[in-house]
């Protein structure tokens, strides 16, 4: 018994050991999901007060779309110091969105959200918007696969075509959701269903492929961003991706192609050495940080 016991720990420790180098993310960001598993349950063992690691590993089991017992496990593991409502709008979760557990984890997350920061005007609208942000960002992590692909290989993968369609689609009904949510109760703010929330019309207008949509709600978008009620970073990219897409240069810096070299970098912007200015105006970082950061470009223009 001794003897069987050693050798099943010195395969436990083996079996680990091969993912110890490795962090889970960089397994995730390969699309590798089970070596990613792997590394985030080693991190569980070593500290499983790691909230962080254990969220991860719930979202890993839930892109399996396979694996919900363990994904919502780990999830309220994760969440149980946790009164944000980020879980709820995060579309690496939404396979688990058709459960009957999920409205309990929403529930319990909303309730834990009231109690630090204050009761919601609008708190079905908030879960109603927050299942809205979710559904419109489905498969974004299978999309993220196809960019990487296209990067390395300079070419979309023949699975890319089905899911862009899937994806226009889901946009789509997002849309004309969003349009009977706004008729029912009114265009949402920071105030009535809190920040996460307020935002899910700025996300799904800026993914709809029509550009007389976006022309239609600028100004509300933008009104709602200088009273501080909805957000200036969508609002950005808004703004910029109607200038990028009627061919005039991007006056905030939002909007991104691919080069010659298969690297994102932004697209063409209007006076680029004032552009920190415009920013600036409506509190966002400067553009070299959020270019480093979000696509990893060296912007170098020189500011005024």
């Amino acid at each position: 018994m001794v003897r069987i016991l050693f050798v099943i720990c010195a395969f436990l420790i083996s079996f680990f050991s091969s993912f110890a180098q490795k962090n889970g993310d960089e397994f995730r960001n390969k699309g590798a999901l089970e070596d990613a598993i792997k590394a985030y349950t080693l991190d569980f063992v070593k500290d499983s007060s790691n909230s962080k690691n254990v969220y991860n590993l719930a979202c890993a089991y839930a892109l399996t779309y396979m694996q919900k017992d363990s994904a919502f496990h780990y999830l309220n593991i994760a969440l149980k110091n946790d009164n944000s409502l980020w879980a709820l709008a995060d579309n690496d979760l939404i396979s688990l969105s058709t459960d009957n557990r999920w409205k309990t984890v929403e529930l319990l997350q909303l309730k834990k959200y009231q109690k630090a920061k204050g009761v919601l005007k609008q708190p079905d609208y908030a879960i109603k918007l927050l299942r809205l942000i979710q559904k419109d960002q489905a498969l974004d992590y299978q999309m993220d696969m196809a960019k990487q692909y296209f990067m390395q290989h300079g070419k979309a993968p023949h699975w890319y075509y089905p899911i862009a369609e899937l994806k226009k689609t889901i946009s789509a009904g997002s849309f004309d959701e969003m349009e009977n949510l706004i008729r029912e109760y009114g265009w949402p703010s920071y105030t009535t269903v809190g920040k996460l929330a307020a935002d899910a019309p700025l996300l799904i207008i800026n993914h709809h492929e029509s550009e007389a949509i976006r022309i239609k709600y600028l100004e509300k978008i933008k009104n709602a961003c200088l009273t501080n009620e909805g957000s200036c970073m969508e609002y950005a990219k808004i703004q910029d991706r109607i200038l990028v897409n009627t061919g005039k240069p991007q006056i905030y810096g939002m909007q991104f192609r691919y080069n010659a070299q298969r690297t994102l970098e932004p697209f063409p912007i209007d006076n680029p050495e004032y552009v920190d200015q415009r920013r600036k105006k409506i509190g966002l970082e400067p553009l070299k940080v959020y270019l480093k950061r979000k696509i990893n470009y060296d912007w170098n223009v020189n500011q005024k």
